[in-house]
């Protein structure tokens, strides 16, 4: 109202208004610009107010929808962490190992692991959902196993807490049972009712089987240990006792007796040490083989050698077998080889009664450029190897015969060392007995074929002429003279006895080869020697005498009935060639046996052994005065290398120890070999009871030429002499 009557006063004519009236017209319009003014103001005021209102509100909302936002992918990440640990989950049920079942309430099958289904030969789940436990569990779990089971599953259900239980499930007919251990946990809700039941069969078969294994490995090396200790201490025993007794005994028969049983005694006690350390090197893997050429025949010969005397004691017959395809000489582990033999006879041996009888054989089973396929096997007729003991012998520390009260003795080894030997040649060895019906030992090796050294007969003998007899009284002799007869290629007859052997003699005429056996009933071979020699007047015949035993306590009574020559059993193909050889005037002895024979002579040759125990030394000193070598000795390393340095020229081979004091063999070894004068390079020939390879390495490393293992072989430095020296 009052703008309009302001704006009709501002039209009106001015002349028509007062100056007053102007005034106050001018004061209305000022206080009406101050009102707008401040209402202006107000409404700035009011719109600020409002528009950080609105960026509240703005920000809140923001804030509101980041919030959610927020939790909305919360739940997406918790959702998809519950689908993974849901995906693991179905994995580890799926790939578990354990056998997981889940039953409910009622005891039905509400869930099982895919390695029950496979276990139990079920194809799907749906076979089972639904099913009760005892339903499941009659179809392969015995009526026993199943109460069992079932007990401790209502017992946990009952108490509703954890049971574990072990026990032996055999799951199909097919495989083998399985030891588990079975945890029984309640399932529980919310509230903590009983909502079911989880059974957990924990496969612990191969831990169970490992922790006997383990035990029985723990008893065997237990039982080892005292029968170490009983195998040790009775060779011991029986060097102690015999010494005293021989020291005591004024007679010479006597102190001889003693002298044998003490090294017979020795010669166990090294074999025990022997295979003691041929085990500790085999577990260390440090075993090795040393290929050389060798003669196979004389490698037999010298395993069986090895038992001859007590195959004589026990009154035993033993034979041998070789075919003659074999290769004379062949390339391979001579040592190891008759280890293995000697090992196999001398098992042999020992479980036969007396009377028995051991086979050994050689065969070729085949060629294939140059190597060589032997079957060597060893029978007896003793007491045989149950079935149980057969899966048990090949490993170490296990004997046939077992227990405290022990008959036969041994170490436990020789069988695991073998098979170790026989492995590392290519081959392998295995065994068929029954208990009470003796036992056969056999192995195959791969071997390359040698330089033939085959022994041939005397060239100037025409052996298609030459008729020969063979008269011993079994069968396995007579059939063995036929096969050797065929293979060195001259006539042999056979005959059972002596009256048989001379009635062949009147019928067919006279032999010029006769084989006879000494000990046969009725007639011995002394005696049929004796007839033969009258009734081949002016004939020219020869006269071979076999016999199991040492024929020295014969022979003087066998030349006189006129016996040409004699043959040891068993019987090799080579002795009795060299036997023929012999008698007929060539005197064909292999240089293999040469080299074994202790004849040698050294005269004019000096040589320094370095030994600081003096028994040792005194044992060298004695074992080598035959051979006339000049010897000087030296007592420690210190000594060897100032005798050395002062006459260098003085010595032509050194036999060195390797331990002693002031200065070892090794050190001493390689000053000699810095002195650098004249002489220096000479032979140093290692002489110790360090034995392993890495010994021998450090021996060769230190400078020395050659080694020798002690306790010494006399063979073994003959041997040594004669490569660095040359015998005379």
């Amino acid at each position: 109202m009052e703008d309009t009557k302001l704006y009709a006063t501002m039209t009106a004519d001015p002349e028509i208004m007062s100056r007053e009236e102007l005034l106050a017209l001018v004061q209305s319009l000022r206080s009406l610009a101050a009102e707008r003014q401040s209402r202006m103001a107000g409404l700035e005021k009011s719109e600020k107010k409002y528009r950080r209102e609105i960026l509240h509100l703005q920000r809140a909302i923001e804030q509101e929808k980041t919030v959610a936002n927020a939790k909305a992918n919360q739940q997406a990440a918790r959702f998809l962490a519950q689908r993974e640990r849901e995906r693991y989950m179905k994995l580890l049920l799926e790939n578990s190992t354990d056998i997981i079942i889940l039953l409910d309430k009622s005891r039905r099958f509400a869930y099982c692991t895919d390695i029950f289904l496979t276990t139990a030969g079920i194809p799907d789940f749906v076979d089972l959902a639904g099913r009760t436990f005892e339903e499941v569990f009659s179809r392969f779990a015995d009526q026993q196993q199943g109460c069992e089971v079932f007990e401790q599953l209502l017992e946990a259900m009952r108490l509703n807490r954890s049971i574990c239980l072990t026990a032996v499930q055999g799951w199909n007919d097919s495989a083998e049972p399985r030891k588990y251990v079975i945890h029984f946990p309640p399932m529980t809700g919310e509230k903590g009712e009983g909502e079911g039941s989880m059974l957990l069969f924990h496969d612990v078969t191969e831990i169970e089987n490992a922790r006997e294994a383990a035990e029985r490995a723990s008893t065997a090396k237990s039982d080892f240990l005292s029968h170490m200790s009983h195998e040790m201490r009775t060779p011991m025993n029986a060097i102690i006792g015999m010494t005293a007794i021989a020291k005591d005994s004024p007679s010479l028969e006597r102190k001889q007796y003693c002298l044998d049983k003490i090294e017979d005694a020795s010669s166990h006690l090294l074999g025990v040490i022997n295979d003691i350390l041929d085990m500790s090197k085999i577990e260390a893997n440090k075993f090795t083989l040393s290929p050389v050429e060798f003669n196979f025949e004389k490698m037999l010969n010298d395993a069986a050698n090895v038992v001859n005397f007590r195959v004589e004691e026990k009154r035993q017959k033993f034979y041998v077998t070789i075919d003659k395809n074999i290769p004379a000489a062949l390339i391979g582990d001579d040592q190891r080889l008759t280890q293995v033999v000697t090992n196999l006879l001398s098992n042999a041996v020992k479980f036969t009664p007396e009377g028995g009888a051991i086979y050994l054989s050689a065969e070729l089973e085949g060629e294939n450029s140059g190597i060589c396929t032997i079957r060597i096997a060893v029978t007896d007729t003793g007491i045989g190897i149950s079935r149980e003991q057969q899966a048990l012998l090949f490993n170490p520390f296990v004997q046939a015969e077992r227990g405290t009260s022990r008959k036969f003795g041994g170490t436990g080894l020789g069988l695991a060392i073998s098979r170790r030997i026989i492995e590392m040649m290519g081959g392998r060895i295995w065994m068929e007995s029954e208990l009470g019906k003796g036992a056969t030992f056999a192995f195959t090796i791969t071997a390359g074929r040698g330089v033939n050294k085959q022994r041939t007969l005397v060239d100037s003998v025409k052996w298609e002429t030459v008729r020969a007899l063979a008269v011993d009284d079994e069968a396995e002799i007579q059939n063995y003279f036929k096969h050797l007869a065929k293979h060195l290629a001259f006539a042999c007859d056979v005959a059972g006895s002596g009256d048989e052997a001379l009635r062949m003699i009147a019928r067919n005429g006279p032999y010029n080869l006769h084989f006879l056996d000494w000990q046969m009933p009725d007639m011995d071979g002394i005696e049929l020697a004796r007839l033969i020699r009258e009734r081949a007047t002016g004939q020219s015949a020869v006269i071979l005498m076999a016999s199991a035993t040492e024929w020295s306590g014969i022979e003087e009574e066998a030349k006189a009935a006129g016996v040409d020559g004699f043959l040891l059993r068993p019987l090799f193909p080579s002795a009795i060639a060299d036997c023929i050889s012999r008698t007929f005037g060539a005197g064909a002895v292999s240089p293999a046996e040469d080299d074994l024979v202790p004849r040698e002579s050294f005269k004019g040759h000096r040589i320094l052994l370095v030994e600081d125990v003096e028994i040792n030394r005194e044992i060298v000193l004695s074992l080598l005065e035959p051979t006339a070598v000049e010897i000087d000795c030296a007592e420690n390393g210190l000594e060897a290398v100032k005798r050395f340095s002062e006459t260098p020229d003085r010595y032509e081979m050194i036999f060195m120890d390797m331990q002693m004091p002031l200065m070892d063999g090794l050190e001493a070894t390689r000053r000699i070999r810095a002195l650098g004068k004249p002489g220096s390079d000479i032979p140093i020939v290692a002489m110790t009871a360090n034995v392993f390879n890495e010994d021998i390495a450090r021996c060769l490393e230190a400078g020395m030429t050659d080694h020798l293992g002690k306790p010494l072989n006399f063979q073994d430095v003959i041997a040594k002499l004669k490569h660095y020296l040359g015998g005379k």
